[in-house]
């Protein structure tokens, strides 16, 4: 929650900027907010910047290239920086959220989940994790379950860090999503 509040702080000039530009670019709200399910299964609403125009449907398949035409212009700069996550830090001032653990998936993903996918709601879901920082994130997140695994079976404080600085390097180096 104190590292959430100080990058809330810190990174502030940085929303407002991202939340004029997505304003003057496009019609419609700053953020985008979809239905994710977390921690034992429960629902909640998570935030992050618009970076698509507003009529692209919210369920509709990740684009997979920056040049997909429902992204805006400043929505391939937030998400090539991964600049679009940064409202779910209050997701996690809310409790909904960690900084790191397992993505948090939408509920008809979750609604095919086996028993071994199930414990990716035995934590709290998380900005970012071992599957955003690998070679491997060009796949879909709910076909890279080993990541998670590792993860929850390992967690620790050292491995939250460290997860955490290599987030950092990839956001500074523009490695985000499309």
């Amino acid at each position: 929650i104190v590292f959430s509040l100080a990058v809330l702080i810190v990174a502030s000039p940085v929303f407002l900027i991202s939340a004029i530009l997505i304003k003057r670019e496009s019609a419609g709200p700053v953020f985008f907010m979809q239905e994710r399910i977390g921690l034992n299964g429960r629902p909640f609403r998570m935030v992050k910047f618009r970076t698509m125009h507003q009529e692209a449907s919210g369920d509709a398949p990740t684009p997979s290239s920056p040049y997909d035409s429902r992204i805006t212009r400043i929505g391939r700069y937030l998400r090539r920086y991964s600049l679009d996550e940064f409202p779910q830090f209050f997701n996690v001032l809310c409790g909904e959220m960690s900084v790191v653990g397992p993505r948090p998936e939408m509920s008809f993903i979750v609604d095919g989940y086996g028993p071994m996918e199930r414990e990716r709601l035995t934590v709290k879901p998380g900005i970012t994790g071992l599957w955003q920082i690998s070679y491997f994130r060009q796949g879909a997140i709910h076909e890279n379950l080993e990541y998670d695994l590792f993860y929850i079976e390992n967690k620790s404080m050292l491995l939250d860090f460290v997860i955490i600085s290599l987030t950092g390097f990839a956001v500074m180096k523009g490695t985000g999503a499309y």
